[in-house]
């Protein structure tokens, strides 16, 4: 017994003293996700990409918003949403403590409005995003006419660019007819 004892005290601690001293992390460890509302523009690509559906957005027709919203409960730290966000508004932090009492305090949520179609007034996209798409298309070189016609189609619904579309295929159709028939 006392040999025992012996090669216990030589050898120390086998267990880390956490909580009560700070856990040594390794270097490239993932925390929780941090959610910047300011620079997300809500364009879902984070909720497409999580694994265990942490994120989610539900639309509010009616009220013409839509709600961002993670559970940390479900989160698994993967980093995908941090991946494909194409403005950073998602970040992985170190923090990776979250007990809490209520499993409601695991849950973030952020609201964001509805752009109205310019031609038949009805939802179809966050503000944000059409704005993030317009600064885009202002960056593009050039002027010409695919350029031109992606900014009219900008304000508008896909039932109404699919109507848009239509009608300038339909244009385009009889004005090459005509100029065939004019050869």
């Amino acid at each position: 017994m006392w040999k025992t004892i012996r090669q216990i005290l030589k050898t120390g601690d086998a267990t880390v003293q956490y909580p009560n001293a700070p856990l040594k992390r390794p270097e490239y460890a993932r925390g929780k996700p941090e959610h910047d509302s300011v620079a997300c523009i809500a364009c879902a690509a984070c909720a497409v990409a999580c694994p265990p559906n942490a994120i989610q957005f539900v639309v509010d027709q009616k009220a013409g918003t839509t709600t961002w919203s993670i559970n940390y409960g479900r989160c698994v730290f993967c980093g995908r949403c941090e991946e494909v966000c194409p403005t950073r508004a998602i970040e992985l932090t170190e923090e990776f403590e979250l007990a809490v009492f209520d499993k409601g305090d695991l849950e973030e949520t952020s609201t964001y409005r509805l752009q109205r179609c310019s031609e038949c007034g009805a939802y179809y996209a966050p503000a944000k995003e059409v704005a993030y798409a317009a600064r885009i298309l202002e960056q593009s070189a050039g002027d010409d006419d695919e350029v031109r016609v992606a900014r009219e189609m900008l304000g508008k619904c896909p039932k109404c660019k699919q109507r848009a579309d239509a009608y300038r295929a339909k244009r385009h159709s009889e004005t090459q007819k005509r100029e065939a028939g004019e050869k």
